[in-house]
């Protein structure tokens, strides 16, 4: 008989969390070794543990997927990160891919297929819906207008829309449709995530 994969699982929504654990369980092949709810909870338990494979959803607690995705690859330790998401923007696989993780699974697809992806890693396969895989090497930062270079920075700094309207002197349609624009040509859905890799690239972009 093959022996049961032992996975990780993080999810902010216990209701998931739950439900992911008695899927594995129940299917046979896996086995959950645990369940959390915080991204650094779950980090300690991987990167300090025998288990090799986690599941965990976009948006944690305590931090995102992408923040995870870091520091399992910083860590050497050759860990595997599936992501398992709600989240409809179509720029979160190839965030995850650059990043290092071996899956992705959307929770719009039937739990079986989020299945099948766990085993393909846990194979040593990685497993993604279709990604242009040109754009993982890209420069997000290359069509920027200067004025979209320097609404980035004052969201950076914290700026409201409001400020930015007076800072700039302009209305607050205008920023709103710029920062439209801003988000389109990072491929992020909210500032929060152009924050996010403004901050990973500030060196560049400077």
């Amino acid at each position: 008989m093959e022996r049961r994969i032992d996975i990780l699982i993080a999810d902010k929504n216990p209701l998931v969390r739950r439900g992911l654990s008695g899927l594995c369980d129940d299917d046979g092949r896996f086995v959950c070794r645990g369940c959390f709810d915080s991204g650094e909870a779950f980090l300690d338990a991987l990167l300090n543990g025998p288990v090799e494979l986690g599941v965990i959803g976009w948006l944690l607690p305590d931090m995102r997927a992408d923040e995870v995705l870091k520091a399992v690859r910083g860590s050497g330790t050759g860990k595997k990160i599936v992501v398992y998401t709600g989240s409809p923007h179509p720029g979160i696989p190839k965030r995850v891919m650059a990043l290092g993780g071996f899956g992705f699974c959307s929770k719009s697809e039937p739990p079986e297929f989020l299945l099948d992806t766990l085993i393909d890693v846990s194979h040593g396969r990685i497993s993604f819906p279709y990604i242009d895989v040109r754009a993982l090497y890209s420069d997000p930062f290359a069509d920027l207008t200067q004025r979209e270079r320097e609404l980035l920075k004052s969201l950076s700094q914290g700026w409201t829309n409001l400020q930015i309207a007076r800072r700039f002197g302009i209305s607050g349609n205008t920023v709103k449709f710029h920062l439209k624009n801003l988000y389109e040509k990072l491929d992020v859905s909210n500032r929060a995530m152009a924050v996010a890799l403004f901050v990973e690239r500030r060196r560049d972009f400077d």
